[in-house]
């Protein structure tokens, strides 16, 4: 159950959220090179917004929304390279780089999702996203430790990011059996999403499971 849930928060959902930073990203109009950290928006209820100013041709514009077709279909091989053929043209925009990373995890191509989330990285120390993304890919890869990390360092920037605190508290309850870390970040997650009942009934085994 935890890797289904782990890939539905860290593939499907947070590939939405992607697409929509990178989207914006590519509709924006700017010169400056410089990189700041992500400025973050809510958007609703489930979700925010990454807005991040770079100035793209219509040529990666097209490959960008082609392979996201592509990926839809589940025609990764094929999506994959069209992503990785924008990240080449336009290799400042970090959420190219992410969602290619979310790509190849939908793939299993754990080494190549690494680099490009990384690079993301590199380019925007502070994202939010890229850093959830890393520790799932850390938490796939059985590095534990480091998707705590990963995961913690996302909250860092973005407390109220309910995606990480989920994340992180299946990290924490299922991998690393720290159930005061799993119940302060189901807690957390769950005063974010109301209505998501498995997290209530996990709650309640938690507290069970402590003796509270």
């Amino acid at each position: 159950m935890s890797s289904l849930l782990e890939r539905m928060l860290g593939s499907r959902l947070l590939k939405q959220i992607c697409t929509c930073a990178c989207i914006a990203s590519l509709l924006a109009c700017s010169t400056s090179g410089t990189t700041r950290p992500a400025a973050v928006a809510i958007q609703d209820e489930s979700g925010f917004t990454i807005n991040e100013k770079v100035s793209v041709g219509s040529s990666v514009r097209d490959k960008f929304n082609s392979a996201m077709r592509l990926l839809e279909q589940e025609q990764y091989d094929r999506g994959i390279a069209l992503l990785a053929d924008a990240t080449q043209a336009a290799p400042n925009v970090t959420s190219l780089h992410i969602d290619l990373g979310i790509a190849y995890s939908q793939i299993g191509d754990y080494e190549h999702a690494e680099a490009s989330i990384k690079k993301a990285l590199q380019l925007n120390p502070r994202h939010p996203v890229a850093h959830n993304e890393l520790g799932i890919i850390y938490r796939k890869t059985g590095r534990f430790e480091s998707a705590r990390k990963s995961y913690e360092s996302a909250l860092e920037v973005y407390p109220d990011f309910h995606f990480a605190q989920r994340n992180l508290a299946i990290l924490c309850d299922l991998y690393l059996g720290d159930l005061g870390c799993a119940l302060e970040h189901y807690e957390a997650y769950s005063e974010e999403v109301t209505d998501d009942d498995a997290v209530a009934m996990w709650i309640a085994d938690l507290r069970d499971r402590i003796g509270e």
